[in-house]
């Protein structure tokens, strides 16, 4: 009897609880797909989880010592030039020329605004153009970047009336601060929800993240600056009136010469005063390196 030849069969088919694990992966994957195209992504959530991701792979990892924190992050100016090229810009504004200076320090970038009219006389109720002032700053520092930012309130030399509520320029200096960080985490964030209503209900623009209260750090500074200009001038002036002495002493002029130039020192001394005290109508924004929050 002729040997009948063995029929190949090939592998065994597949499980058939593959097919069926298959399919749900693919109903899983079509979901999630679903889903990430009906969302809209915060961006300062999406700026935080980008840093966090990037920080372990440049080779500067976060410090233990800082809670995770990295305090080697360029500085504002130099990090981002769109933020340089806007802040220049308003810089060159005519309306605020001369009354804008940027520093670079080793905390971050300084912003001083001074020689106008900032706060009402002994209050630290904020005027019309400085919220117009303040308000244009925080659309390119606040919008742009997630940066804490300290904020340091000056007042001159002339003590609080006795009708005020202040009993110091050091309180004083405070509520000035306090006045511009509740002017950013409250009126110009409600201000700006309205403005970017529609940009608010589709996730593109998260005020709660940007203006933040948690952000603003008031610092009272007080009078205690210009004093020390104060101090300076004055021994500039009476250094000046010495050697009028001495040369009045010395015959080199007459007494009716001395008084003269005296009187041109007592004015000098009064004018370079109010120009003191009008560079310190002053407010200082510092926007502090990147830190991860």
């Amino acid at each position: 009897m002729a040997n009948k030849c063995k029929k190949d069969e090939g592998p065994p088919p597949p499980a058939a609880w593959l097919a069926t694990f298959s399919d749900l992966n693919s109903l899983l994957m079509t979901f999630f797909v679903m889903l990430f195209s009906m969302s809209s992504i915060s961006p300062g959530k999406f700026q935080q989880a980008a840093i966090s991701f990037r920080s372990p792979f440049s080779g500067t990892p976060p410090s233990v010592l800082t809670g995770g924190r990295s305090l080697s992050e360029e500085s504002l100016i130099t990090s981002n030039p769109g933020i340089r090229v806007e802040l220049f810009r308003l810089q060159d504004n005519p309306k605020y020329k001369g009354r804008i200076t940027i520093e670079e320090n080793d905390k971050g970038t300084i912003i001083k605004m001074q020689d106008m009219a900032f706060f009402e006389p002994g209050s630290a109720r904020l005027t019309a153009d400085a919220k117009e002032l303040l308000y244009k700053l925080g659309i390119i520092l606040i919008e742009h970047s997630n940066n804490a930012i300290e904020i340091y309130g000056f007042t001159d030399d002339r003590p609080p009336s006795n009708t005020s509520i202040y009993p110091s320029n050091w309180h004083l200096g405070a509520a000035r601060a306090a006045s511009v960080a509740k002017f950013y985490a409250d009126e110009m964030k409600q201000k700006r929800i309205l403005e970017r209503l529609a940009e608010v209900k589709e996730g593109k623009f998260d005020p709660e993240y940007y203006y933040n209260a948690g952000r603003f750090f008031p610092i009272a500074v007080g009078d205690k600056e210009i004093k020390k200009d104060i101090d300076n001038l004055k021994s500039n002036i009476e250094a000046q009136k010495l050697k009028l002495k001495e040369d009045f002493e010395q015959g080199k002029i007459n007494i009716s010469n001395m008084k003269l130039e005296e009187k041109k020192l007592d004015d000098k001394y009064k004018n370079e005063l109010e120009t003191l005290r009008n560079r310190y109508r002053r407010i200082d924004l510092l926007i502090l390196r990147q830190r991860l929050r």
